[in-house]
C-alpha cells in the first residue's frame, strides 16, 4: 500500500477514535451536570409546581340528604341501602353532594361513585357494622403491598373520578380487642391462643406464596373464612380524590390507603386510631398527593409510602411519586414520614416541609425501610422546616436490613439516594441522631443535613454503608459535623 495513503488512514482513523470518545465524555459530563442540576435545583419550587398543578375535585351544587332515601340516625339501624341509593341518585344526576346530618348511623361499607362528595355534616358519627358478612362480597383490594379479592374496605372507591369524602363527621370503624383487631394475632390486641389469626397457613402464608407465584389477583380470594382485615379508606385506581375536615377512629387496619390513584388530597384529616397496623396514610403505586393541615395520632407509621410487595411491586411497576406533606402534626406512631417497607416498585419525589412531631410514643421522624426480598429505589427526599419535640429511636433511620417476619434476604438491592433535611430542630433525640444501615453492594448516596440541631441523643451517629454524609451547620448533642 502507498505510504502516504497508509499515513492518512491512520490519521482518519486517529481522529474518529478521539471524536467518539471526546463525544462519549461529552455525554457523560452533559449527564453529570443534569444530574447536578437536578439535585442541586431548589427542590421546593418543584414541589409548588406540583400542587399548582394538582387536580382538586369539585362537584355540582346539588344535595341529596340520606334521610330521603330512609336513612334512620338512631345508633342501631344498619344504613347501608339507604347511603347506597342516595350515592346511586347522586351519581344519576351527575354529581353531587350525599348529605349525612346529624346522628349517629350504622352502616356496612360505603361504596363511592364518579363525581359524588359524601359529606358528613358536624355532629355525624358513622358506626360501621361489626357484621362481617356485611363486607362481602369481596372486592379487588390490596393487603400488605399485595392485591388479593378480600373484605371490602369501610369506604371503598374502584377506578372512580372526582370523588371526596368531606365534612367534620366521625368514621368509627369500630375496631376493638374484640372486633377486627385480633385477627393480627397479638395478645394486646385480644388474640386468644388457638384462635384462628393472620398468620396462620391459609391467611398470610399462602397469600405470600401466590405473590411469589405470580398468581392471577382474580383468583387470590379470601375474606370469608380467612382473617386478613379490610382497610378503611381505600380509593383504588381512582383520580381527583378529596378527603377533608373528617376524623377516622377505630381502625380495622390502615386508615387511608390510596392505591394506584393519582391527583389525592388529604387536608384538614384527624387520624386518632391506635389498633395494629393502624398507619395514618398510606398512598401506595400513587402520584400527585399532598396531605396537608392534618393530625396523625396512631398505632403505627403516621404516614407510610409504598409502592408494592416483592414480586407484587415489580409486577405492578408502578412508583409512588409527588408526594407533598406540610403543615402536619404527628404524635403517636412508629414513624412521622416513612417510605416502605413495601416499597418494591420505588419512590421518588418525597416533600415534607412545615411540620410538627412530637411524642414519647414516636419512634422516628424520618424513615426508610426495605430489604433484598423487596428492593426497590428512594430517590429525593427533601424535608425543611420540622420541629421535633421528642423521639424514641431516631430522627432520620434508613434500614435497607428491615424483617419482621422470616428470611428477608434476596437478590434485590435497594438503592437510597439523594437525602435532604434543612432547618430541623429536635429537642429530645432517641437512642441515636442519625441511624442509617446501608449495603456494601449499594451505599446510601447523598445525604445533606443543613442547619440541622438535634439535643439529647443518646448516641450522635450509627452509620454502615453510606457515602459521606454533607453536613452544612449542623450539630448533634452540641458538637458541629
Amino acid at each position: 500500500m502507498n505510504s502516504p495513503k497508509l499515513f492518512f488512514a491512520l490519521c482518519v482513523l486517529v481522529t474518529s477514535l478521539y471524536a467518539c470518545k471526546n463525544e462519549k465524555s461529552q455525554k457523560k459530563e452533559i449527564s453529570e451536570a443534569n444530574t447536578k442540576t437536578i439535585s442541586e435545583a431548589n427542590p421546593w419550587d418543584e414541589a409548588d409546581k406540583i400542587l399548582n398543578n394538582l387536580i382538586v375535585p369539585e362537584f355540582p351544587d346539588q344535595e341529596f340528604n340520606v334521610k330521603d332515601y330512609g336513612a334512620v340516625a338512631d345508633a342501631e339501624t344498619n344504613n347501608s341501602e339507604a347511603f347506597a341509593k342516595a350515592i346511586k341518585a347522586c351519581f344519576d344526576a351527575g354529581g353531587g353532594n350525599v348529605v349525612v346530618p346529624a346522628g349517629k348511623y350504622v352502616t356496612g361499607p360505603i361504596h363511592l361513585k364518579s363525581n359524588v362528595n359524601f359529606h358528613v355534616e358536624e355532629g355525624v358519627e358513622i358506626l360501621f357494622s361489626k357484621n362481617k358478612e356485611d363486607y362481602l362480597p369481596v372486592v379487588h383490594t390490596s393487603y400488605e403491598g399485595v392485591e388479593l379479592m378480600n373484605y371490602s374496605p369501610l369506604i371503598y372507591a374502584y377506578e372512580q373520578k372526582n370523588i371526596a369524602v368531606t365534612g367534620k363527621g366521625v368514621f368509627n370503624g369500630q375496631a376493638s380487642n374484640e372486633n377486627w383487631w385480633p385477627w393480627c394475632g397479638a395478645e394486646r390486641y385480644g388474640h386468644l391462643e388457638g384462635e384462628p389469626q393472620q398468620k396462620d397457613e391459609h391467611n398470610l402464608p399462602s397469600l405470600r406464596k401466590m405473590n411469589e407465584a405470580g398468581t392471577p389477583v382474580e383468583e387470590r380470594i379470601f375474606g370469608e373464612g380467612h382473617q386478613l382485615r379490610p382497610t378503611f379508606f381505600q380509593p383504588f385506581g381512582c383520580e381527583n380524590v378529596l378527603v377533608k375536615g373528617i376524623t377516622f377512629t377505630n381502625a380495622p387496619f390502615w386508615v387511608m390507603h390510596p392505591i394506584k390513584s393519582n391527583h389525592v388530597t388529604v387536608d384538614g384529616v384527624t387520624v386518632k386510631s391506635h389498633g395494629p397496623n393502624n398507619d395514618g396514610c398510606d398512598p401506595e403505586y400513587a402520584k400527585n398527593v399532598h396531605i396537608t393541615n392534618c393530625l396523625f395520632d396512631t398505632g403505627d407509621d403516621c404516614i407510610a409510602i409504598k409502592s408494592g410487595r416483592n414480586e407484587d411491586g415489580r409486577r405492578v411497576k408502578i412508583p409512588s411519586e409527588n408526594i407533598i406533606v406540610e403543615n402536619c402534626e404527628m404524635k403517636d406512631g412508629h414513624g412521622g414520614v416513612v417510605m416502605g417497607s413495601e416499597i418494591s416498585a420505588g419512590v421518588r419525589n418525597v416533600f415534607v416541609r412545615n411540620c410538627k412531631m412530637d411524642s414519647p410514643n414516636l419512634d422516628r421522624a424520618i424513615r426508610i425501610k426495605t430489604n433484598t426480598l423487596r428492593g426497590g429505589f428512594v430517590d429525593g427526599v427533601y424535608v425543611k422546616d420540622v420541629q421535633v419535640g421528642q423521639v424514641k429511636e431516631a430522627v432520620l433511620k434508613v434500614n435497607t436490613h428491615y424483617g419482621i417476619y422470616a428470611n428477608q434476604e434476596g437478590e434485590f438491592i435497594p438503592e437510597i439516594k439523594n437525602i435532604y433535611l434543612e432547618n430541623i430542630t429536635v429537642e429530645k433525640g432517641g437512642k441515636y441522631g442519625l441511624l442509617i444501615k446501608g449495603r456494601e453492594a449499594t451505599p446510601v448516596a447523598n445525604i445533606n443535613l443543613k442547619n440541622v440541631t438535634i439535643k439529647g441523643a443518646e448516641k450522635p451517629l450509627e452509620i454502615e454503608f453510606a457515602e459521606e454524609i454533607n453536613y452544612s451547620n449542623t450539630t448533634i448533642n452540641g458538637q458541629q459535623y
